[in-house]
Formats: C-alpha cells, sequence, structure tokens
C-alpha cells in the first residue's frame, strides 16, 4: 500500500480505533498496535501483516520522540555481574545472541546460560540497541563501526564472562542473524 493509500485509509478509521492504536505506539507496543490494525483491516479491507506494520510505522514516524523510549539496558561490570548473581542457577557461559523486529531493527541480547540444562536454562542481563551501544560505547566510537551493537556486547560479554570465569560466546558477531545456531557447553 503506498503511503497515500496508507494516510487515506488512517484517516477513513473511526476516531475510537484511531486512539486505541496511536495508545499502543506511544506505548511502544508494537504488537499491539498491529494487532488492532489487522482485526479491523483484514476482513474488510484486506490488510495483512506487512501493510499493518507499514501503518504502524507511519503513526511511529507521526510521533517521533513522544513514542516512550526503551530503557538502555547497562553495560557496565558491576550492573551485569549483579544481575547474574541474582540468576539462581551456575552460570556456564555468557552468550550474545541476535535479535530483530521491524521497528527496532536488530538488536542483541546478552545472556547467562546454565549449567544444567534441566533447570531454568538462561536469563537475559541486557538488550543492546543501537542507543544502548552509543552510550556504552560513546557516539563517535558508535559511529565507527557497522555494528556497533555487536561490538558493545563483545565487549561487555566478554568482560562479565572474564569476571565470571566462564566462556563467551557470540556465534554470529559480523552478520546479524536471528536464527545463527546456538551454543552450547562441552559437557564435563
Amino acid at each position: 500500500m503506498k503511503p497515500a493509500d496508507r494516510a487515506a485509509y488512517w484517516e477513513s478509521l473511526p476516531l475510537g480505533i484511531r486512539e486505541e492504536i496511536d495508545g499502543y505506539v506511544l506505548q511502544d507496543a508494537l504488537l499491539g498496535a498491529v494487532g488492532v490494525v489487522l482485526d479491523v483491516g483484514f476482513m474488510l479491507h484486506d490488510i495483512g501483516v506487512a501493510t499493518a506494520q507499514q501503518i504502524v510505522s507511519d503513526r511511529y514516524q507521526h510521533y517521533g520522540d513522544r513514542v516512550a523510549a526503551r530503557p538502555p539496558s547497562p553495560l557496565d561490570l558491576d550492573s551485569l555481574a549483579l544481575k547474574a548473581a541474582g540468576f539462581a542457577e551456575s552460570i556456564a557461559y555468557v552468550e550474545a545472541v541476535w535479535d530483530g523486529d521491524p521497528t527496532a531493527g536488530w538488536y542483541v541480547h546478552l545472556l547467562a546460560v546454565a549449567e544444567n540444562p534441566r533447570c531454568e536454562n538462561e536469563k537475559r542481563l541486557a538488550t543492546i540497541y543501537w542507543h544502548t551501544a552509543e552510550k556504552y560505547l560513546g557516539t563517535a566510537e558508535a559511529e565507527a563501526h557497522r555494528l556497533p551493537y555487536s561490538v558493545a556486547a563483545q565487549r561487555a560479554g566478554r568482560a562479565l564472562a572474564e569476571h565470571l570465569g566462564v566462556p563467551f560466546r557470540f556465534t554470529s558477531p559480523d552478520d546479524p542473524d536471528d536464527e545463527a545456531p546456538r551454543w552450547a557447553a562441552t559437557p564435563g
């Protein structure tokens, strides 16, 4: 759907529906907003997921800085170590894994992974978005890298792993891939 057609569709929606969608957008609740667009547009207007995401993306652009920002995860060693200490299981290794979505783009999760596979397997310690990497690395250094969130994840992850005396693993640091194989520590 072309931008002009999306704008016309948006204006054709009842005020209550537009306010509901905008409410989700302002809370940075992408899935809720897309869900409402699909609920009201799928059957009557043949609006699928891709078009619903475009309509919601238009609303994100409309509101810009007014959308509630996700707070950046702390990446300093003291904060990560404290979060890792709150994991009830013994940590086998620290791992960084890619993830992404249409509004946030690529980002990296920094995880503590348990030794015992029969227990709660992992704990997310941080999620590293572009703005998180800028805060951690500094704007100039972040801009000097193609994937600053990868650089930040590697530095923070290695520092934490060294502090904990466990391995650090990042399967695909140079190529975002949310389907890259996860690492499993060698038993024994």
